[in-house]
């Protein structure tokens, strides 16, 4: 089985070598590369292709943010961005979110939670820490304000339970859960999900969720 390629992008030497030693421990996970800053990354990306990097946000010369902006950007791109953060309560979560992020883990994660992140992003899930989802539907409901568009015209083009299926991803369920709720099978539910993405034209659950609370699908309560 081809393992998962991770690049590891942070400015302290001490986190890029203690990643490298905890995820190459792990079966199928491989660390290709390590970048200094941003524009290694960005860099590096082009030259070893890796499936998954990991990317501090704070870094000098290119941020975490722009970074991530640049790697996700074209059409073509494939690589996975999962966002280590020493803070739950950062306040950058949102932007990178919508820079491309697929999901954000705290850097004080275990090796097994660290590896687990590692092939949720790989296999094409959004992750988000629990403490970070609070923050994120936080963030939302401080600044994401009226929805830019008016919402149907902008999930016009999805049908009463695909809808139903988007405002359950915002709200942090998994497909399994959403199916045990809905009464139907995972893989219905995969199929909704797939379908989701290619009308919307977004990439991956992360963007779905931001894009269901920004057009007011969803409305952040209880924060």
């Amino acid at each position: 089985m081809t393992p998962i390629r991770v690049l590891i992008a942070d400015d302290q030497m001490m986190v890029r070598q203690g990643f490298t030693v905890l995820l190459n421990a792990e079966p199928g996970i491989e660390v290709v590369g390590q970048a200094v800053n941003g524009l290694d990354a960005v860099a590096q990306v082009a030259e070893l292709a890796p499936d998954v990097v990991l990317m501090d946000i704070r870094m000098p010369e290119l941020g975490g943010i722009e970074a991530t902006r640049r790697i996700t950007g074209p059409a073509e791109a494939t690589v996975k961005v999962l966002v280590l953060t020493t803070f739950d309560l950062d306040e950058y979560v949102y932007e990178a979110l919508r820079a491309g992020a697929s999901g954000f883990l705290l850097k004080d994660a275990s090796a097994a939670e660290l590896a687990q992140a590692v092939r949720v992003v790989a296999a094409g899930d959004a992750l988000l820490a629990p403490n970070i989802t609070k923050r994120l539907i936080a963030e939302f409901s401080r600044i994401a304000g009226a929805p830019r568009a008016p919402l149907k015209d902008r999930v016009g083009d999805l049908t009463e339970r695909e809808t139903e299926v988007l405002s359950l991803i915002a709200q942090g369920l998994s497909n399994a859960e959403i199916a045990t709720g809905l009464v139907v099978a995972e893989q219905t539910v995969k199929t909704h999900v797939s379908r989701i993405l290619v009308k919307l034209g977004l990439r991956d659950r992360t963007q779905a969720a931001v894009f269901a609370y920004e057009t007011g699908l969803v409305r952040p309560t209880g924060y």
